[in-house]
């Protein structure tokens, strides 16, 4: 096998990566996508030659939990392609510049490039009390949301406190949280990407379908993108087949745990929750929480801090 030190190398933005590497990452994101595994060439074609969109990133009412996500990118890894391939202006989390100079590059972008970067927010956007619960330099997340997105190519709410509000708009929701699509309504090029975390295969096949096709993928009614959230999780869990022979958990630790049974009786939501966890997997696609053995708590649904609750206890009999 040639040793990847003498592939030839393409030119991803500044950076030059292995042939072979950039084929691997490639195929990922055609499998992601899903596409047919020949446009592994063009998605190489479009990442080497493709003009490079500007990112910005904004936190709000967060953990960071998206932004970790994001940075554990595995193959490649973010530091060998997404900081490179992508001109990521502006991540309060990761960038160089602190204080006040640390917002020139976002609102340099936002009025220099009016219209041609991309816009991806993390956490919800408190609207209570004015929106003060929230502030950044002096300005609410509110008005720096409006500002940004307003003038943005495409809005990507990544994480599920993006799109609905999450763990902060559950009740009594105390600082008024909102996902972005209410916080900042009429946005035509918003694409949600519920989960906590949102998974980062998603986030950058995301932005992959757009380097490759000019467009955002293609969304169902909640503006999810449909390759990721097109399933339930129960099409697509390796422990199907203990459900449909009726072999399920009954307690933490039984055999049946140990054997790898279906946990919906455990309050697995897999069979009510619409995500591609089982295809893509965590931890460059080592494992996934049903595969770990914890139930599906669906993350990506809507409002699940309150209407999933308890997590433990199974909500109905069908499937």
């Amino acid at each position: 096998m040639r040793d990847d030190r003498f592939d030839g190398r393409e030119q991803i933005g500044g950076y030059r990566i292995t042939r072979r590497r950039l084929l691997q990452f490639c195929g990922a994101m055609a499998a992601t996508l899903p596409l047919p595994l020949p446009y592994s060439e063009r998605i190489a074609e479009a990442l080497t030659s493709a003009p490079r969109p500007p990112l910005v990133w904004l936190e709000f009412q967060d953990c960071t939990g998206d932004t970790e996500s994001f940075l554990r990118a595995g193959n490649p890894t973010i530091d060998d392609l997404l900081l490179q391939a992508i001109s990521l202006n502006y991540h309060e989390t990761i960038m160089v510049p602190a204080g006040v100079a640390s917002e020139r590059p976002l609102f340099d972008t936002v009025r220099s490039q009016r219209g041609q970067y991309i816009c991806l927010i993390e956490g919800s956007i408190p609207a209570g009390s004015g929106g003060i619960f929230c502030t950044i330099r002096g300005r609410t997340a509110l008005s720096i949301a409006q500002e940004v997105a307003r003038d943005a190519l495409a809005v990507i709410a990544v994480g599920t406190c993006a799109c609905d509000g999450g763990l902060a708009a559950a009740a009594p929701n105390p600082t008024g949280a909102l996902g972005v699509r209410r916080a900042i309504p009429g946005l035509a090029n918003l694409v949600a990407l519920p989960g906590c975390p949102a998974n980062v295969e998603n986030i950058t096949a995301t932005l992959v379908h757009y380097l490759t096709f000019g467009a955002l993928p293609a969304c169902d009614g909640e503006g999810r993108p449909r390759f990721a959230y097109g399933d339930k999780v129960h099409a697509n869990c390796e422990r199907r087949d203990h459900y449909e022979h009726h072999r399920f958990v009954l307690e933490w630790g039984d055999a049946g745990h140990r054997a790898g049974w279906c946990l919906k009786k455990m309050g697995c939501k897999g069979p009510d929750t619409r995500h591609n966890c089982p295809v893509v997997k965590w931890n460059q696609a080592s494992s996934w929480p049903v595969g770990a053995g914890h139930g599906c708590v669906g993350c990506a649904t809507a409002g699940f801090w309150d209407r999933l609750v308890p997590f433990y206890v199974q909500l109905s009999d069908d499937a």
